[in-house]
């Protein structure tokens, strides 16, 4: 909001006397509210919160609460805001103060004013200017969309203005090949640059330019790409518990190898039944030693990532949900445990910090104690595909508040938790429709959540 300071606290004293009336405080009104005949008359505009009610606005951004003060507002029918209308609660509409918020929707038509339509459909205008902000970039469809590809930008004040056209920048400075804007100007879809080149993406408009928190080409936080040797011990990480689902390539793939959870054979029930031959990924730290020193492909992915902050993180993935097999059952638990609660060896053994391990077990999460994450997309619709095309998927561990049955969770967390990683699609507690699921998983890391 843009405030007007210059008129002296004596100024609007004399405004309110000349007026006849003791300008009122913008609250709810309890008394019921009547339209009245003639015309309004606007003195001012200000914040709607009184702490901040001795400044004067001549301009705020889309969505802001301000209140109108002045006289006979209560004969305001209507009100527009350039060429949106405002939506008008009597309950926040006396005589004197009129409480609105600006409309969110980006005007077609610029006329700085603000227009008040009457019982006797009069038209009154009011000068004040909606501040339309820069781009904001939330997310994106996929982060590893591949050059050429169509990818979506996700967000906020998308406007393509004639003289300055929209801009989608990539990290190396290519701008993308705009497709098209959404009518709510919140999605921009695009045609992907040859970029290889790692880093925030940015949206310029007539407003200006903002860059997104997420990185195109994401390396922050990875923990399994299934490919790439870890920085720690040199190893690739990949199944490292009781099953071995398949990590193959294909011509869908991302760039090598991925995770496949389900089969085109293999039918999950309504429940989501218990299936973890087929849909349950482990990585279990330890490798059966005595103490565990947690070496080569049994590190403790607290090695590589720092979970420290774990409540402002999240954990992201490209995933891909094949037409033909679609996901409608089971929920996508993300599980993790510390090496007292689960470890690739035997319980009891201690490792090289004295820590007594849990051991090889399926008991720790089977339960309504353990905070994990839950993701349901096809919950919605009944039905979840992705197109045949990647998505990129993101977990806040905020979120990690659920047990097994889908429920609220009784336990909690520690940063050292974060050492294992289960990823089993499983119950959840709601029921879905029989389906032959194939989930492909890509680029599993663990990144700010900003």
């Amino acid at each position: 909001m843009k405030y007007n300071n210059k008129l002296s606290s004596l100024l609007l004293t004399a405004v309110a006397l000349a007026s006849g009336f003791s300008l009122q405080s913008c609250k709810d009104q309890p008394d019921k509210f009547e339209l009245t005949d003639g015309t309004p008359t606007i003195y001012y505009i200000r914040p709607a919160q009184l702490s901040s009610s001795d400044s004067l606005l001549v301009e705020a951004q889309p969505r802001a609460q301000i209140c109108l003060v002045g006289s006979n507002l209560t004969s305001i029918q209507q009100m527009y805001f350039n060429d949106k209308k405002a939506i008008l609660n009597t309950s926040f509409i006396t005589k004197n103060t009129l409480i609105v918020q600006v409309p969110g929707d980006i005007p077609d038509e610029v006329s700085d004013k603000i227009y008040m339509i009457t019982q006797a459909h009069d038209t009154l205008t009011y000068d004040f200017h909606v501040a339309i902000p820069a781009p904001t970039v939330a997310q994106m469809s996929c982060e590893y969309a591949a050059p050429g590809s169509t990818a979506v930008i996700y967000g906020s004040y998308f406007i393509d203005d004639p003289n300055v056209p929209l801009e989608v920048i990539f990290p190396d400075g290519k701008s993308a090949d705009i497709k098209s804007v959404n009518s709510s100007r919140s999605a921009i879809t695009f045609e992907v640059p040859n970029c290889t080149t790692e880093g925030p993406i940015s949206v310029k408009s007539i407003y200006g330019t903002s860059s997104s928190s997420f990185r195109y080409l994401d390396s922050r936080g990875i923990l399994f790409d299934f490919d790439t040797p870890n920085a720690v011990t040199n190893v690739v990480l990949g199944n490292h518990g009781w099953h071995a689902q398949k990590i193959e390539t294909d011509a869908t793939a991302l760039s090598g190898n991925f995770l496949r959870l389900g089969d085109p054979s293999v039918t999950l029930d309504e429940d989501g039944g218990w299936n973890d031959g087929n849909f349950s990924f482990e990585y279990w730290p330890g490798n059966w030693a005595d103490p565990e020193t947690y070496q080569g492909d049994g590190v403790r992915l607290t090695s590589l990532v720092d979970f420290s902050d774990y409540n402002n993180m999240a954990y992201k993935f490209e995933m891909l949900v094949p037409k033909a097999n679609p996901w409608a059952s089971g929920a996508m638990q993300i599980i993790v445990g510390g090496v007292t609660k689960i470890s690739n060896g035997n319980a009891g053994v201690k490792d090289i910090d004295g820590n007594v391990l849990g051991g090889a077990n399926n008991t720790y999460f089977n339960n309504d104690v353990l905070p994990r994450g839950i993701y349901r997309p096809w919950e919605a619709t009944g039905s979840f595909d992705t197109g045949d095309e990647w998505i990129t998927v993101t977990i806040p561990i905020s979120d990690f508040k659920y047990g097994f049955s889908g429920g609220a969770a009784s336990g909690s967390l520690t940063a050292a938790d974060f050492s294992s990683l289960t990823i089993f699609v499983v119950s959840g507690g709601i029921k879905g429709t029989e389906c032959k699921p194939v989930i492909k998983i890509d680029n599993i890391r663990a990144v700010p959540n900003k």
